[in-house]
């Protein structure tokens, strides 16, 4: 796998100024937490679900969660379970057949979101030897006492069938919206996933969740961050389970609800240029008409608050979270600058750009954070900016 791996070479070559690595889904958590990107999930019920993964690993997309849960109804579980068995069995045919041309498997990290703990021990002896396609499972409404069932099934998972199996836990219940519980919530959450910390990849909050117990929806105008009881739980949340100083995690940024049919529009303008011969400001306005200008904010307000990587719920929203994931040759500058080891004592040094202070011991943690990101999303070059990624991600 790699982010704008779907992108030509060429065009590669001439948008970054350190391309995105290679990973695997043996990489290391910390390489995977930060790769997650946009994260897309899809209903385990579609019934051409290895077609559609496969399409969407080929579009650029390098983590999909299958949901048994909340976008499923409750008849439709079991149904669900033996359609994700089916499609497993299909991508590992597939797998194989790429495997025997020597080429990798094509498929991106791929998650089941499970309702129940019990269902992780089913699925997973139900998948067999299909369960090495399977990088973890989603579990919902966490807690610290609704947690630990699904924790202890996964761990049991693991040792069954000899092979790494991670947690992506949602933080959605309302034992953590509400002010009363919250730190009491937070708290056992903490301690659970410190105790599991090995098997925690990244956390997900539940916004649309949080929205609900109070009866309120944001418009395609606003961000998570505008509704205030929101944006105070994430504060809240980055607060105690975010933190830089090796206790945290990656927390992930919320679902965008809005989309309209986002690739198709653009097609017709990409077709021209990669790099859409200087018409950046017809793009940016097309992009404020389909409702895209609030998902932007967000993104950008997502990293600015600590989280990385997005829930997606619609395929034209992976490419602007990864276009705006991409490191500035600008942020790559400070951050290098901030790490050289003759830094290592402190001190103030003002940046190569000529735009700002760099305190070495402060933004050392920001610093780390973002050559992280670079590995994983790369470097753009210095006149490169989001437009040119986003036409590149769109038209590859």
């Amino acid at each position: 796998m790699r982010h704008f791996g779907h992108v030509p070479a060429a065009v590669r070559a001439d948008l970054f100024h350190r391309e995105p690595a290679e990973f695997t889904a043996a990489a290391p958590a910390a390489t995977l937490a930060t790769a997650l990107g946009a994260t897309l999930y899809s209903p385990a019920t579609r019934p051409r679900l290895a077609e559609d993964i496969r399409k969407q690993a080929a579009r650029g997309v390098v983590s999909m969660v299958l949901c048994l849960e909340d976008s499923i109804s409750d008849d439709e579980v079991e149904a669900g379970e033996a359609n994700l068995v089916r499609q497993f069995a299909d991508l590992a045919g597939a797998d194989l057949a790429r495997a025997a041309e020597g080429e990798g498997s094509g498929l991106p990290l791929l998650f089941v979101r499970v309702r129940e703990p019990r269902q992780i021990a089913d699925l997973t002896d139900r998948l067999g030897e299909t369960v090495r396609l399977l990088s973890g499972f989603v579990l919902p409404k966490f807690t610290g006492p609704r947690g630990r069932p699904f924790l202890d099934a996964l761990r049991a998972a693991e040792r069954t069938h000899g092979h790494r199996l991670f947690a992506m836990p949602v933080l959605e219940s309302p034992d953590l919206l509400h002010r009363e519980t919250r730190t009491e919530t937070l708290a056992g959450i903490a301690a659970l996933t410190a105790e599991h910390r090995e098997r925690i990849l990244a956390l997900r909050l539940g916004v649309t969740d949080f929205c609900s117990a109070y009866g309120l929806r944001r418009s395609p105008h606003m961000t998570a961050y505008d509704i205030r009881i929101v944006a105070d739980v994430i504060g809240d949340v980055v607060n105690v389970l975010g933190r830089a100083d090796g206790t945290g995690f990656t927390v992930t940024g919320p679902v965008w609800e809005y989309f309209r049919s986002g690739e198709r529009m653009f097609k017709p303008q990409l077709r021209r240029s990669p790099f859409l011969e200087g018409r950046a400001e017809e793009l940016r306005t097309t992009l404020i008409e389909h409702d895209l200008d609030g998902l932007l904010r967000e993104i950008e307000l997502d990293r600015a608050n600590g989280l990385l990587g997005k829930t997606c719920i619609h395929p034209s929203h992976v490419v602007p979270v990864h276009a705006l994931s991409v490191v500035t040759h600008e942020e790559f500058s400070d951050a290098e600058d901030i790490l050289r080891p003759d830094r290592d004592g402190g001190g103030v040094l003002r940046s190569a750009y000529t735009n700002k202070m760099n305190e070495v011991k402060p933004h050392r943690a920001w610093a780390e954070r973002t050559l992280r990101r670079a590995e994983v999303f790369g470097v753009a070059r210095e006149d490169i900016g989001f437009v040119e990624l986003l036409t590149a991600g769109l038209a590859g």
